[in-house]
């Protein structure tokens, strides 16, 4: 799982790099392990982490996530990826793609279906990095696919539309970035969620002088995390009735009134997926968090070594 960065960002990395992805503000998740009964040929390679955890619900953008603990060739990719196997309780297209040489998504072609099971077997045992490493251990993690709750948030409307299983819940009123600090668009898996979040803007590169109108550093209610560089969906004090009647923009979050905003927490899961639309920022980068849906197909498959694949049967 993602670490989060504690801020409404601007500022900060754009991506999550292998280390960013090592921690999560609940703890860190660790892959099921299975010792292998021979020796390793060389130094272990190991998984730092599997997400999404074992016997979790999850959203139907949510991609599969493997860590390395140790960057992977080039040339092993192909090899690695065959031993990462993925199996579905019905078939699913879907394919790796390597986001940089210590961690590759595994995402479907479309969103997932709901109700979905999902098995990823990574048989490391044996099986080179390229770089003169060798995994010692099997991982396993199950997970499911829970219903599809989708948010659309259009930052020139000032709304954010919630929908479940493609029948609307509500429709909120929102704010989102302001010129100078504007909102990531594009798909955002949710990242993870916490009741309460410490944001500054000194942590995101954004101000540390205190007599800046800029600077801040509160602790904010009910927030939904979407990308490293610190883009959540949440309450602010500093923008209590967000709507196209406030003039108020963010940092690069989306803001909701206090009530939505918690109401809003309970609807969403990690793996839901939240769409943005009408901002000049362009859209986050595919590992600035879950925005694999960020790149199409064929861009997806540029990054695969194995290439689009229909998973097992479960």
């Amino acid at each position: 799982m993602l670490v989060g960065v504690t801020a409404c960002g601007g500022g900060g990395s754009d991506k999550a790099s292998g280390d960013d992805a090592n921690k999560a503000a609940s703890g860190k998740p660790s892959a099921s392990a299975s010792p292998s009964p021979t020796k390793p040929a060389g130094p272990p390679m190991l998984l730092d982490t599997i997400t999404p955890q074992t016997g979790t619900t999850v959203g139907v953008a949510m991609p599969i996530s493997v860590i390395f603990t140790n960057p992977v060739a080039a040339k092993a990719r192909a090899t690695v990826e065959k031993h990462m196997k993925v199996s579905t309780s019905q078939p699913v297209d879907g394919a790796w793609h390597w986001m940089g040489d210590r961690r590759a998504d595994w995402r479907p072609k479309t969103y997932w279906p709901s109700g979905t099971k999902v098995r990823i077997d990574a048989d490391m045992t044996g099986v080179s990095n390229g770089n003169g490493r060798y995994g010692v251990h099997g991982y396993t993690h199950t997970f499911t696919i829970g219903d599809d709750v989708r948010a659309d948030v259009s930052v020139t409307g000032h709304t954010m539309k919630v929908t479940r299983n493609g029948q609307t819940v509500r429709t909120l009123s929102i704010n989102a970035g302001s010129a100078q600090y504007p909102t990531w668009d594009g798909t955002m898996a949710v990242i993870d969620k916490q009741e309460k979040v410490h944001m500054t803007s000194c942590s995101v590169g954004i101000s540390c002088d205190k007599g800046s109108p800029n600077f801040y550093d509160l602790t904010l209610p009910w927030d939904v995390h979407l990308t490293q560089s610190g883009t959540y969906v949440h309450y602010s004090t500093g923008d209590p009735n967000p709507g196209s009647g406030s003039a108020r923009g963010s940092h690069g979050c989306v803001h909701l009134s206090l009530s939505d905003a918690k109401w809003f927490y309970g609807e969403v899961k990690q793996g839901d997926p939240v769409t943005i639309t009408g901002s000049p920022r362009g859209k986050a980068p595919a590992d600035n968090g879950y925005a694999d849906f960020n790149l199409g197909w064929d861009q997806w498959l540029t990054g695969s070594a194995s290439g689009e694949q229909t998973t097992s049967a479960l």
